[in-house]
């Protein structure tokens, strides 16, 4: 199995090129603020479950890539809340890549409590 074949990795990999796409639309002095943070944060998800994939054969590179993941995407919650507070997006927008964001927690969560699901070897 490939990395891009995983749920996690899908679902965040959309994810932040939704959140890319939306942040189009952010104002320009926010570039340097929200509208980068908001990208790096959310495009780190997907970046460090491939890496934690690539390391499973380390079971503890595997469990710390993701947990790195679960923080960047528990940070890009942050950055919604901070554009919904700005008026930037919508409720219902915030409302959605809010449920999308979550759901992408828990898939993360089950690859960190189910790591021989997904090839790493117990110690």
């Amino acid at each position: 199995m490939r990395f891009q074949d995983l749920l996690a990795y899908k679902k965040s990999f959309s994810l932040a090129m939704r959140i890319f796409e939306i942040t189009k639309t952010f104002p320009k002095e926010e570039t340097y603020s929200l509208t980068d943070q908001i990208r790096r944060s959310s495009r780190s998800v997907p970046v460090t479950i491939a890496e934690s994939y690539r390391k499973r054969i380390y079971p503890k590179h595997f469990h710390s890539k993701l947990t790195d993941s679960d923080g960047e995407n528990s940070e890009t919650l942050v950055w919604l809340d901070f554009a919904f507070a700005c008026k930037y997006i919508s409720q219902t927008i915030h409302q959605e890549l809010t449920s999308e964001s979550l759901e992408i927690g828990k898939l993360i969560n089950y690859m960190i409590l189910n790591p021989e699901k997904f090839g790493v070897k117990k110690e």
